[in-house]
């Protein structure tokens, strides 16, 4: 297949949805001659964070020399970005010829009924992943967790490392109703005599992932765990944070914005004490270096100064909360908001968090099956209506946004990271301006 047909298979499998259980990718590995085995991997779970601890832990280990793999979801603009060595993106090239070569092979594993049913997007991206890592010759692998944990593609690795980030409500209908069922599901990628950090902070979760730990035997490490062991101080532009790990003292200000990514960080920091004993001996000076000079885009971006333009997810309550605290601290108003959510997001409760601070709200939609019209979210609304204006199209909403903004406003963008995507596109095209 070449690139444009590469698409178009992962947009057909993209409809088979969501499938628990792994006896499909295990099926496929070992047909491959368990790629996923040729290297340690680090698993990161939980429900905000995890793609920033992610990079950030991946241009730590780059700093040291190790050749770093980097499996994440979802993407932004390319589906290439999911899969990395270090910042290097995998190669249209390289992507086309390994996607062809496992449809090939599970073609043929279907055919002799060896696997039931096709692989689901993710699980396609996660075999390809491991494929081309051990092409690659990577030292570590840094694997971001899906959805969930326990059942999710990513679990069939023997991870040196587990790291849970935070966990809030989300996919309840899959995940189950209270943080204790989320969380238990999470904690599905600790293992025994593995340790595990947490980053967790709500008593119900955090209790859970410890309990586990303890049930299979993995040393736990609550990052939040010592009193007084993490504190902050607000800068003109963002925070310094200070965090004590094991009696070492970790000085930082994170490049990625916002007072979250000082907790992000400081599970980063856990994580990389973590690898240094049971792996690889890290430096500190070189830890923080990453902290201080990681990239990743889509979280409190700006992508624009004259208009001021700020990217965000925040696409469920936790990561919303954080986008308000950011705003609030270093962005003064007018502010107009573009927003735009999938239809099974706990709109009414964003929009209660995200829609008070905003003087102008430009409500959109992106190309995605499960993204909600601008007039579904405001049905979902009751206040804020004389803020509102509804804008179906897409190119549209930022045009009126950068046309009211356009002496001393600020726009604000969030509500899924496939809208941050969306607009990624429209400003590398510069349609918008």
């Amino acid at each position: 297949m070449n690139y444009e047909q590469c698409l178009s298979y992962l947009e057909q499998i993209q409809n088979l949805g969501i499938k628990f259980g792994l006896d499909n990718v295990r099926t496929i590995l070992s047909c491959l001659h368990d790629p996923h085995r040729k290297y340690p991997s680090i698993l990161v779970a939980g429900t905000n964070g995890k793609g920033s601890v992610c990079a950030m832990l991946t241009h730590i280990l780059s700093l040291h020399g190790f050749r770093t793999g980097l499996f994440t979801s979802p993407h932004l603009i390319r589906v290439e970005e999911r899969i990395r060595i270090g910042n290097d993106i995998i190669s249209k090239q390289a992507f086309s010829r390994l996607l062809s070569f496992l449809k090939k092979k599970i073609e043929d594993l279907i055919a002799s009924k060896k696997v039931i049913s096709p692989p689901t997007y993710f699980e396609m991206m996660s075999c390809l992943a491991f494929l081309y890592f051990k092409e690659k010759k990577v030292d570590i692998a840094v694997l971001e967790v899906g959805m969930g944990g326990r059942f999710d593609a990513t679990n069939v690795v023997n991870p040196i490392l587990s790291v849970i980030t935070t966990i809030s409500y989300e996919h309840q209908r899959s995940l189950g109703d209270t943080l204790g069922q989320i969380a238990f599901e999470k904690a599905g990628i600790i293992r025994s005599g593995v340790p595990v950090v947490c980053g967790v902070k709500t008593a119900e979760a955090y209790e859970t992932v410890k309990k586990r730990a303890a049930e299979i035997g993995a040393p736990f490490i609550g990052v939040f765990d010592k009193k007084g062991c993490f504190k902050q101080q607000k800068t003109e532009t963002n925070y310094v944070f200070k965090y004590i790990y094991d009696g070492s003292e970790y000085i930082y200000s994170p490049s990625l914005y916002g007072e979250h990514q000082g907790n992000n960080a400081a599970v980063a920091i856990a994580a990389s004490e973590q690898i240094s004993k049971n792996w690889k001996k890290l430096i500190k000076k070189k830890i923080i270096e990453g902290l201080q000079t990681v990239k990743w885009d889509g979280r409190l971006e700006i992508i624009s100064r004259h208009p001021f333009i700020l990217l965000d997810g925040a696409h469920n309550e936790e990561g919303a909360i954080a986008m308000r605290r950011y705003i609030q601290d270093f962005i003064a108003s007018p502010r107009i908001l573009i927003f735009a959510v999938m239809r099974d997001k706990q709109i009414k409760n964003l929009a209660k968090i995200l829609f008070p601070m905003a003087d102008k709200i430009i409500l959109t939609c992106f190309p995605y099956y499960r993204a909600a019209s601008p007039e579904e979210i405001k049905s979902r609304i009751s206040e804020y209506h004389d803020k509102i204006i509804l804008e179906p199209d897409l190119k549209n909403a930022v045009h009126v946004a950068v046309r009211s903004a356009a002496v001393n406003g600020a726009i604000l963008i969030a509500g899924s990271l496939f809208l941050v995507g969306e607009i990624k596109k429209i400003f590398k095209n510069k349609t918008c301006l």
